[in-house]
């Protein structure tokens, strides 16, 4: 069993010598997929020791993982991991062996930390209507468990299962992109492993820089994205709502001249009115359906 790492990078230079001197100290090799990077991304990585696969223009976190993906040749499994991820000592060894002991898994997660010490576990999904536990309430694994979702910040899969299904949804840009591989793994019948003994920690560095605009743009996606997993999966459409809520707030922000609001609110307004129209996201970024090579 070989584990090659897949992290995509966006104007991330700040964030990636940690993340790679943490992959290259468990001698993980690291492919770095950069989506047209205007900072020192790709200097960064090559410097960190990862291969670069350079996208001519940003393809999405999803269809750049599956790019890097395709390009781990001879690699059993692949670890996918955020720029401003940070696995501890032992934590690739502990994925592998819960590979090992639970064959029947799909995909698996660290325990991923905070600095304050909390870790991320998620209790449902919007793609996992089957459970029940609509609020939420948290009961924190203190061991390896099964779970609902895993978080696409670091996923570990068989690289084989990965592309069999397809990878995560090119149609998608960004957002809900994990919550969708996840149950259409969990639908092939397979388990998402949280695997306790496996630690990432959440760096310091965000894994982009901030850019004008990319609140209003972050916002579109995840209005769009969730009413395109949604439609997917035969959930009611919650564009209708999302409008509901709020054009009004942005409306009111605008005429209090306030631009945050403006840009959050205005963005998901734009974002679900964009897929009640039947606007593609890939349109908007101006992107064709098919994936790069």
């Amino acid at each position: 069993m070989t584990l090659t790492a897949i992290v995509v990078s966006h104007d991330s230079a700040q964030a990636l010598p940690d993340c790679l001197a943490a992959l290259a100290r468990e001698k993980i090799p690291a492919i770095v997929v950069d989506n047209a990077s205007r900072d020192a991304s790709v200097r960064v990585a090559e410097a960190g020791g990862a291969r670069v696969v350079r996208n001519a223009r940003n393809e999405g976190y999803g269809r750049a993982n599956n790019r890097g993906v395709r390009a781990a040749e001879g690699a059993s499994h692949v670890v996918i991991l955020n720029p401003d991820l940070i696995l501890q000592p032992g934590a690739a060894r502990a994925l592998m062996a819960a590979a090992e002991a639970y064959p029947d898994a799909g995909l698996f997660s660290p325990r991923i930390m905070e600095a304050d010490g909390r870790y991320f576990f998620q209790p449902r999904s919007l793609l996992s209507p089957y459970l029940h536990n609509p609020k939420g309430i948290r009961s924190l694994p203190e061991g390896d468990a099964c779970a609902p979702f895993l978080m696409g910040a670091c996923l570990m899969a068989e690289r084989g299962l990965f592309l069999e299904l397809g990878g995560f949804d090119p149609n998608i840009f960004l957002f809900f992109e994990d919550d969708d591989l996840c149950r259409r793994v969990a639908d092939t019948g397979r388990a998402l492993i949280h695997v306790h003994d496996a630690v990432a920690l959440h760096g310091r560095g965000k894994s982009s820089s901030p850019e004008p605009g990319r609140v209003f743009r972050t916002r579109w996606h995840q209005a769009w994205s969730r009413s395109y997993v949604s439609r997917k999966y035969g959930l009611p459409d919650p564009n209708l709502k999302m409008l509901a809520v709020n054009a009004p707030k942005a409306a009111l922000s605008a005429l209090l001249l306030r631009r945050a609001g403006m840009e959050r609110y205005g963005g998901s307004a734009a974002g679900a009115f964009a897929a009640l129209r039947g606007r593609q996201a890939l349109a908007r970024e101006d992107l064709g359906r098919d994936e790069p090579a």
